[in-house]
């Protein structure tokens, strides 16, 4: 009983893990049936590469995902953590976004090629990020920024509230 948490953790993530691979699975699976076999007469050498490309990205953020959901154990085999949590954003939401857009490219490019302009989403993204760490960390961040008046009415409005004393409602019987 004294692990409940840790072991819950540890069953989710094994059925997330799980999902993720039949998704990878069914998405190659569909590919390679339509596109090499029901469309083979216009399966060249790009499509190879096509499915290279989607095999690494669906490989590298998996294997990273699988290394944050792996449970850690004592020494004598007594479930410490149940590993990351599988829900939670940040790094882990954006390996689930490759994974996810990686899978919609690789469906769609079976209709057409340009569906491979949709991988620009992810270093785009990226950029964006990065641009706006590197904002905040040389220009100084938002300490300095201009406050327009609607903004700045609300704070002082927000302050005022703040600043009074709350009162409890009670009734009377």
């Amino acid at each position: 009983m004294a692990n409940q948490g840790a072991k819950k953790r540890k069953e989710e993530n094994k059925k997330h893990m799980t999902m993720l691979l039949r998704l990878i699975v069914a998405s190659n699976v569909i590919y390679v049936l339509v596109r090499m076999i029901i469309f083979h007469s216009t399966f060249t050498w790009k499509h190879w590469i096509g499915l290279l490309v989607t095999s690494v990205a669906y490989i590298v953020p998996y294997l990273q995902l699988a290394n944050m959901a792996k449970p850690t154990f004592s020494d004598d085999g007594e479930l410490l953590d149940g590993g990351y949590d599988m829900t939670t954003g940040g790094v882990c939401g954006y390996l689930h976004d490759v994974i996810y857009i990686t899978c919609f490219v690789q469906l769609m490019s079976i209709i057409s090629g340009k569906f491979w302009w949709t991988y620009l989403v992810i270093p785009a993204f990226g950029a964006y990020k990065v641009s706006g760490l590197l904002k905040g960390t040389f220009l100084g961040g938002s300490e300095g920024a201009v406050e327009d008046e609607k903004s700045r009415k609300k704070r002082e409005k927000m302050e005022k509230k703040a600043s009074r004393g709350k009162f409890i409602k009670t009734r009377n019987r």
